[in-house]
């Protein structure tokens, strides 16, 4: 976590710096800073995606059940992510709208799992 700390203080400080000559190189190098964390964290979301399924395994849980939690929660970083380049870009109205539309699709990924939920229950009723 230090590494990707200091990376982003880093790559924030030199935003601010080349912001004042240029906005557009500044949003590209947050950009490309943001890029090279995730690509950094790709190991433990792999991590996680993997741990996810031996628990499904192993508590017999189908994917029908562990693959809308992954999915609406790589839908939150992706919006997060996004939303926060534009406001970054000063673009508050398109950040929202992402917000939006993330919150929208993470409500469609779920389907599945309150579908499966809603089985379960009436099979116990």
């Amino acid at each position: 976590m230090l590494k990707i700390a200091a990376a982003a203080v880093a790559a924030a400080l030199c935003a601010v710096v080349v912001r004042k000559q240029s906005p557009e190189i500044a949003l590209a190098l947050g950009a490309g800073a943001c890029a090279l964390i995730v690509l950094y964290c790709s190991g433990a979301l792999e991590a996680v995606v993997e741990l996810a399924d031996k628990l499904a395994e192993t508590g017999g849980l189908s994917a029908q059940v562990v693959e809308p939690v992954l999915k609406t929660a790589g839908i939150a970083i992706a919006a997060r992510l996004a939303s926060g380049f534009c406001k970054d870009a000063r673009e508050e109205g398109i950040g929202a709208a992402v917000e939006l539309a993330g919150t929208a699709l993470a409500l469609a990924a779920s389907l599945p799992l309150m579908t499966a939920v809603l089985d379960m229950l009436a099979r116990l009723l």
